[in-house]
């Protein structure tokens, strides 16, 4: 455990952003430079197959110690951080023995405040880590990697401990829905396998959203506004118009569990062309396709309204809820339940409100449910992570590899 926080602040110097406007893998050059640095760190581990392909993906095997078959498990993180915010120059501080009460962040009026983040209040005691206040952390999820490589190096230097064969996966471009693009799973060679991506401790996961974009495009007419009358079309009017039409309480703001939502997250306006970039969210795959509909139906009573310009849409699906294809093998969620309660964590089980690389990768082929890193408020700058809450990441995966070998064990 010595070099997990050397670990994690060292990662998070490297800046990873993501770009979703770059079609090639990885999105940017920076996140190579941060892949080869681990893949120096794996090799000096001494791990077997430690690869790096040309789009960011490196993997690496710690080859089991027992005399006995037991299913080659996986643990994966990704190595960008999201484009909400900037990953540059990341500054972390450390408060030691929480007390409570707002933190200052940097040396501005930034704060993090209880009062806005109310699990503040039952961290008192504990020591985290937070932003300066003008980048976010990227404990999202450099926590899951320096977790994962010291769970790893502690296996290696304790050879008493049994464990079937390892695999560790890390991935470019999560964050902007292409992780498991190119994801090799047969190469990969673990039969099922855990992100370690989530949030606060205790953290276990086996539903994400169904998940669609949808671009929709008004176009208008532009001229000169001096002569514009009977003329002009404002596509900036008819998308104001389409959102007026969506419902106002069916967005991330307005929801929670297991309710699905429209998100309006982007927009690129202009009087001839405005494109609204939405995202649409449900757990159950009908209520998606019902979604869509939606959708196509507003952009069908528009444009029967509209005398002038018109609206199309464009839909694309990103992911699917990956408890299909996990709850067919559910020793993998028991495993990691025993595995928390062994270390004194209540494990705490709930729809992820968001997707993972284990969303695409169980589609593969490779269930994957997602386990927590002790992180909070990933993409902004208000995020922040705990030391004891990434401790105890690094003792439940360690006594995850245990509790799968003592299930095939003579």
């Amino acid at each position: 455990m010595d070099k997990l926080i050397e670990r994690f602040l060292r990662y998070v110097s490297f800046e990873t952003q993501s770009n979703p406007s770059v079609a090639h893998c990885p999105s940017t050059a920076c996140q190579l430079v941060l892949a080869e640095q681990l893949k120096r760190e794996l090799e000096e581990l001494e791990l077997c197959d430690v690869t790096l392909d040309e789009h960011g993906y490196l993997m690496a095997r710690l080859p089991s110690n027992v005399d006995f078959p037991v299913p080659a498990i996986g643990f994966i993180a990704h190595m960008d951080t999201a484009p909400d915010a900037s990953g540059k120059d990341v500054k972390p501080q450390i408060v030691e023995d929480y007390k409570g009460g707002d933190i200052a962040l940097g040396i501005g009026d930034e704060v993090l405040s209880p009062i806005q983040y109310p699990d503040l209040n039952k961290l008192h005691g504990h020591n985290i880590i937070t932003t300066d206040g003008t980048t976010l952390l990227g404990a999202d999820n450099k926590a899951g990697v320096a977790e994962i490589i010291t769970a790893i190096a502690h296996l290696k230097a304790n050879p008493s401990i049994p464990h079937g064969d390892i695999c560790i996966g890390f991935t470019p471009d999560e964050e902007i829905g292409r992780g498991a693009n190119l994801f090799d799973v047969e190469k990969f060679n673990a039969e099922w396998a855990y992100t370690i991506d989530g949030g606060p401790i205790g953290e276990l996961e086996y539903e994400n959203f169904n998940a669609t974009s949808a671009d929709v495009i008004c176009h208008g007419v532009n001229v000169h506004p001096g002569t514009a009358k009977g003329k002009m079309v404002n596509a900036m009017n008819i998308a104001a118009q389409f959102q007026l039409m969506m419902p106002a309480e069916e967005t991330p703001e307005c929801t929670e569990g297991y309710e699905g939502f429209y998100h309006l997250k982007s927009m690129e306006p202009a009087v001839a062309k405005t494109e609204l970039g939405y995202i649409i969210r449900d757990f159950d795959r009908e209520g998606l396709k019902q979604r869509k509909a939606f959708m196509q139906q507003k952009v069908d009573e528009l444009n029967s309204r509209l005398t002038k310009g018109r609206v199309e849409l464009q839909l694309t699906d990103s992911y699917y809820n990956m408890r299909e294809m996990v709850e067919p093998h559910p020793h993998i969620i028991e495993y990691a339940k025993e595995a928390m309660i062994a270390c004194d964590v209540k494990p705490d089980i709930k729809p992820i409100r968001g997707g993972t690389d284990g969303a695409r990768l169980s589609f593969k082929g490779l269930p994957c449910p997602n386990i927590f890193t002790g992180g909070y408020n990933f993409h902004g700058i208000h995020e922040f992570i705990t030391i004891e809450g990434m401790e105890l990441a690094v003792k439940v995966i360690v006594q995850l590899v245990q509790t799968t070998a003592s299930k095939y064990s003579k």
